[in-house]
């Protein structure tokens, strides 16, 4: 248990009276020296005679703070952090040195004394009141302490003090002060407040600008989208080549109408700007939309063909689609640019990020990617050799699994399907998520296979070892489902809807399972609802949303929603549904044109294979 912070306000009086040398001596035997700030270590320096010409810089500190500053040192090394504190502080405010204001703030930090860290920060800003860092540390002190509303002043000061050049940057940079804030609502108003005099049309078009996006973004962390919106839409029509307002538009994607109609647009002015493009293509694959976010990556590496990173995106989406010619194409593009490096003068698109802390992946972390989706396309060409020969380039340990897991593969499409099962188990693992790893590895190899019964069995034993694990639970529920268990899977839907109320996976499908067998249409109906509130236009709640529509007898809407859903992602069984409602209303051409598609990059998908045997269509 750490000691009080204050315990010996006057023990540092009894080493003032030691001798000089004997305190040098101790601060050099110690280890000292390095924790003092440079003014305080030029008192110590040997004596050097400078040219006539140059003019000498004297250090401010005299003997006496210096041993002030070596006797702070000493407290805190004995576990006298009170002391330390209140010594340190006090020699702060007598040199004005930033070191020692941060120093002095630092040790209450350790010591857990928010009131003291603040006591001091703010003593540093009264000292130094130009010094932006003595103005962020107070910032970030107040939020810390709940304190948020007082931000508002200290904030208008920062902006004040900064220079111009730097201003829009530091407007930007506002609402990071907050991420940990527990009244988003009172950060946005504060943030608004201090902004408040910058936002008139005497300041720049720039500072303006970044104004809008800022309070937007402030308002985004307080849950009103819709005022975000409007900000960004304003900055947007200030400036249609705003980074900022597209980059705070993709934040509300996909939940917030509206957004992405502003990054169209911003797209549409800015043809080349290839970082909003990369950042547009991640979000649309976070929301399933492949076909979406394909079209955007294939734009960015027709602009950079030459940079490596798009086309690993691009490969990984093409995989997807099950387009593996395509896919290998693509990364087989990605493996030489890396291996050849960097071409000059390359933008760096993956620095961007929506929320700027996404790192693009090292290249030996890029490189195993792209062998491991290479040995996968391969796998869908039924080149077994190739794909072995891509696998085998992989030597990170960390990867060992999931090499593994692909030749496991290779061997159950074989027929060998103990000894796939077999190479899984046998991976090592080093802790509990491996071997939960490995399990869900070999659950998926089962279910490639449609070995219902053995996946059932094993992840019922995963479960009793991982309980309340939703992953594994939903998984059970699904093969459940394949083995026609539908009272168990409902119940293990349900589950998962209680361990996680947004989990829209589970409400979707629970609702397609009873469209699918034309039971409680309208709970369905409900059901896959939720789920496209939760996640807003995600493909494949879309199509079971249309799939119910068609159930319920609506086909004009099951038609929008299918095409939808298949133009965003032009999956097989998207395509088997919206190729029969196509059928059943007499399109028969287009159905046929869907229909052949979906089974030139999947013949053996069981939806497809069901339909095409329930509508007797000749393809």
């Amino acid at each position: 248990m750490p000691a009080p912070f204050f315990t010996r306000p006057q023990a540092h009086q009894a080493l003032m009276r030691s001798s000089g040398e004997a305190l040098r001596a101790a601060c050099l035997s110690l280890g000292f020296v390095s924790f003092l700030p440079s003014l305080a270590l030029a008192q110590t320096a040997p004596l050097v005679v400078a040219p006539a010409a140059t003019e000498i810089d004297n250090s401010k500190l005299d003997a006496a703070l210096f041993y002030q500053l070596l006797i702070g040192e000493i407290e805190l090394r004995s576990g006298e952090a009170g002391t330390a504190y209140q010594v340190l502080l006090d020699a702060a405010r007598k040199s004005k040195d930033p070191q020692l204001f941060r120093r002095a703030t630092d040790i209450a930090l350790q010591g857990r004394a928010g009131d003291q860290a603040l006591a001091a920060a703010s003593a540093w800003r009264t000292a130094l009141p130009t010094s932006i860092e003595a103005h962020r540390y107070v910032i970030q002190l107040l939020v810390v302490l709940n304190r948020v509303p007082e931000t508002a002043d200290v904030m208008k000061s920062l902006l004040n003090i900064t220079p111009a050049p730097e201003l829009v940057a530091q407007i930007y940079g506002l609402p990071r002060f907050f991420g940990r804030a527990a009244d988003r609502a009172a950060a946005a108003r504060a943030v608004e407040q201090a902004l408040r005099p910058h936002a008139g049309g005497n300041n720049t078009p720039a500072v303006q600008n970044a104004v809008a996006v800022t309070q937007g973004r402030s308002l985004l962390m307080a849950g009103d989208a819709p005022g975000a919106l409007a900000l960004a839409q304003r900055a947007h029509s200030q400036d249609p080549a705003s980074e900022g307002a597209a980059l705070l538009s993709l934040e509300m994607m996909p939940g917030t109408a509206g957004a992405e109609a502003l990054v169209q647009s911003y797209l549409k002015s800015q043809p080349q700007s290839d970082d909003i493009r990369t950042v547009y293509s991640r979000v649309l694959t976070s929301s399933q939309r492949l076909a979406d976010a394909l079209v955007q990556i294939e734009a960015v590496t027709r602009n950079q063909p030459n940079h490596a990173a798009p086309w690993l995106m691009q490969g990984a989406l093409q995989l997807e689609l099950r387009r593996p010619a395509e896919a290998t194409a693509a990364l087989t593009k990605f493996v030489a640019l890396t291996q050849s490096g960097p071409p000059a003068g390359a933008r760096a698109v993956e620095a961007a990020a929506v929320e700027e802390n996404e790192e693009a992946p090292a290249p030996d972390q890029g490189l195993t990617q792209a062998w491991l989706m290479l040995a996968q396309a391969a796998e869908l060409q039924k080149d077994a050799p190739a794909a072995e020969a891509w696998l085998a380039k992989i030597t990170n340990p960390a990867q060992a699994l999931a090499v593994q897991t692909r030749r496991a593969s290779l061997l159950a499409k074989q027929g060998k399907l103990k000894e796939a099962r077999e190479l899984i188990r046998k991976t090592p693992e080093a802790s509990d998520s491996d071997a939960r790893a490995k399990l869900m590895a070999e659950v998926q190899l089962l279910r490639e296979l449609k070995q219902w019964t053995d996946a059932a069995a094993l992840l019922n034993a995963a479960n009793a070892k991982f309980p309340e694990d939703i992953d594994l639970i939903y998984e059970e529920s699904m093969i459940a489902e394949k083995l026609n268990r539908m009272e168990d899977m409902e119940r293990l839907l349900r589950r998962v809807m209680v361990l996680k109320p947004d989990h829209q996976h589970a409400h979707n499908a629970l609702g397609y399972s009873l469209a699918e067998r034309n039971l409680r249409l309208s709970e369905a109906k409900a059901l896959i609802q939720k789920a496209l509130e939760i996640a807003p236009g995600e493909p494949f709640i879309t199509d079971s949303l249309g799939w119910v529509e068609y159930r319920l007898g609506n086909r004009a809407e099951s038609l929008r929603l299918l095409r939808g859903a298949y133009q965003s992602r032009p999956d097989v069984e998207i395509a088997a549904h919206l190729g029969e409602v196509l059928w059943v209303n007499g399109d028969f051409e287009e159905a046929r044109r869907i229909l052949r598609d979906a089974k030139s990059r999947d013949a053996s998908n069981e939806v497809l294979i069901e339909t095409l045997a329930r509508l007797k269509v000749d393809l």
